[in-house]
C-alpha cells in the first residue's frame, strides 16, 4: 500500500481516484451488446455466453432437477450457516416495514400513504473468480419480504455450464421464480428486454464488476429502474494508535481479494500504526489463497496519514465509502460525523465480513462515491409508496379556491375549470 504524510486538500481528489475505467471506456460495448440483444435475443446471448463465459448452452435455464441435484452436494453444516444468515437478514428487513401514513390535511380532504410492490425485479449475482451466494440472501429475501410477484435471477456460468450449488440453494431458500445461467452485459441486456426465456423486469438489483455497473445505468435509459451503481468493492479503515494492526489487516485484505479492481484505505492519525499495518497486511498476504487478486488490489489502495479527527472526517465524506470501518477511541465523533458511507461498521469485534455475510444488514452497497446521493438496499428498494387521496364535498368547497387561484396564476384554464365546475354544483 501507498503511504501518503499529510496531503494537502488540493490534492485529495486525485489521492483519492478509484482504479475504475471511465464510462467512456466501457459504454461502446456495453451498448453494442444492448442492441444485438434487443434485435436477437435468446441467440445472442447464447453467443456472448460463449464468447465471454467459454460455455456453450443448449438452455440458460436452470430446472428443477438441476436445482435438487446441486442442493444435495451441500454440507448440512454450510445449509445451517446459510440459514442462520437468513434468518438475521430476513429479521432486520422486516422491520423496516412501515404503516400506512394517513392524514386529514384539511376538513374532508384525505391523505393516505402506502407501499407496494415492485412486480417483477430482477437479481444479478456475481460469479467469476468468487460465486456470491450471499448476495442472493441480500436481494431475494428483501423482495420475498416486500411481496414481489416474479424474482428473476441470473448468474454467469462456470466452464461446465453450471451455477454454485450455494447459488441454488440460496435462490430456492428464498422463493425466487426463475433463475438463468447468463452473466455480465447480457443478463442486464437480457433482463431489460426480455428474450424469448428471460422475463422483461421492472427493477435491477445487484452488484457486478465496471461492465455490469455500465450496463445497468444504460438500462435505465430503456425505462427499467436499477437499486443503485455497485460496481467494484471497496473499505476505508479509519483508525488511531489504539487499535489493532492485525484486524485492521485482516479487514483490509477481506475486501482486496474481492478483485483486482477493488480499493481499500486507512486513514490513521498514527504513522506508527501505519507502519504497523503495512507489516501486518504483507504477512497475512501471503497465505490468502487469492494472493494475486489481493495483491493487485493492494498495489492500488494507500495509507494516508492525517493531523487529527477532524481531517480524517473531512476526507473520508469527500470519498465516500462504499464500507467504513471505525477503529478510533473517538468512535462517536465518526459515527456522528460521517455523512457519505454505504454501511458502517464500528468497533474492534465488527468486522466488515459480517455486514457481508450473516448480521443481518445489507451488503449490496453504492461504491465509487455513489454513497453521496444513493442508500444501500434496503426493503424499500423493493417497493413504491404510492398515495391516495378522497375529497369529500366539504373538502373540495374548503380547498376549490385555493386550486382555482393556483391554476389561473399558471394559465392552466382547464386545471381551474375542474374545480369550478364542481364548486358551481354545490352552491
Amino acid at each position: 500500500m501507498q503511504i501518503i504524510d499529510n496531503p494537502n486538500r488540493a490534492s485529495w481528489s486525485d489521492i483519492l481516484k478509484r482504479p475504475t475505467q471511465t464510462v467512456n471506456d466501457i459504454e461502446g460495448i456495453v451498448s453494442e451488446v444492448f442492441k444485438d440483444v434487443l434485435a436477437n435475443g435468446d441467440k445472442a446471448i447464447q453467443q456472448y455466453t460463449e464468447r465471454f463465459d467459454k460455455v456453450v448452452l443448449e438452455n440458460n435455464l436452470v430446472t428443477t432437477q438441476e436445482i435438487e441435484t446441486a442442493v444435495a452436494t451441500i454440507p448440512q453444516k454450510l445449509r445451517d450457516a446459510i440459514s442462520k444468515a437468513k434468518e438475521n437478514i430476513e429479521a432486520f428487513h422486516a422491520a423496516q416495514k412501515t404503516n400506512k401514513v394517513s392524514l386529514e390535511t384539511t376538513n374532508g380532504v384525505q391523505c393516505w400513504q402506502e407501499k407496494r410492490p415492485i412486480e417483477s425485479v430482477g437479481l444479478y449475482i456475481p460469479g467469476g473468480t468468487a460465486p456470491l451466494f450471499s448476495t442472493v440472501l441480500m436481494l431475494a429475501a428483501p423482495a420475498q419480504i416486500a411481496g414481489c410477484n416474479e424474482i428473476v435471477l441470473c448468474s454467469p456460468p462456470n466452464k461446465e455450464g453450471k451455477l454454485a450449488p450455494e447459488i441454488l440453494y440460496a435462490a430456492q431458500l428464498c422463493g425466487v421464480t426463475k433463475i438463468f445461467k447468463v452473466g455480465g452485459i447480457q443478463a442486464i441486456a437480457g433482463l431489460t428486454f426480455g428474450t424469448q426465456t428471460i422475463p422483461q423486469v421492472y427493477k435491477i438489483f445487484g452488484p457486478g464488476n465496471q461492465f455490469v455497473t455500465v450496463a445497468k445505468q444504460l438500462a435505465t435509459k430503456y425505462g427499467v429502474a436499477i437499486d443503485m451503481p455497485a460496481g467494484p468493492s471497496e473499505l476505508l479503515v479509519v483508525a488511531d494508535k489504539s487499535a489493532n494492526a492485525s484486524y485492521i489487516a485482516s479487514d483490509l485484505l477481506s475486501q482486496a481479494e474481492h478483485g483486482v479492481d477493488s480499493q481499500v484505505i486507512l486513514v490513521a492519525t498514527s504513522k506508527e500504526l501505519i507502519n504497523k499495518v503495512s507489516e501486518e497486511v504483507e504477512a497475512q498476504l501471503q497465505v490468502l489463497p487469492r494472493k494475486a487478486i489481493a495483491e493487485k488490489a493492494i498495489a492500488n489502495s494507500k495509507s494516508i496519514l492525517v493531523d487529527d479527527d477532524a481531517t480524517a472526517l473531512d476526507l473520508i465524506n469527500q470519498y465516500g465509502p462504499e464500507h467504513f470501518i471505525i477503529c478510533s477511541e473517538n468512535e462517536e465523533y465518526y459515527v456522528d460525523g460521517i455523512r457519505n458511507a454505504g454501511s458502517v461498521f464500528i468497533g474492534d469485534y465488527t468486522p466488515e465480513s459480517a455486514g457481508d455475510y450473516a448480521s443481518g444488514t445489507n451488503h449490496t452497497l453504492p461504491t465509487n462515491g455513489f454513497s453521496k446521493a444513493y442508500s444501500g438496499v434496503n426493503l424499500d428498494s423493493f417497493t413504491k409508496s404510492m398515495t391516495f387521496q378522497k375529497i369529500s364535498r366539504e373538502g373540495i368547497l374548503n380547498i376549490g379556491e385555493t386550486i382555482e387561484l393556483m391554476a389561473e396564476a399558471e394559465g392552466l384554464q382547464a386545471h381551474k375549470n375542474a374545480v369550478s365546475i364542481r364548486l358551481k354544483d354545490l352552491k
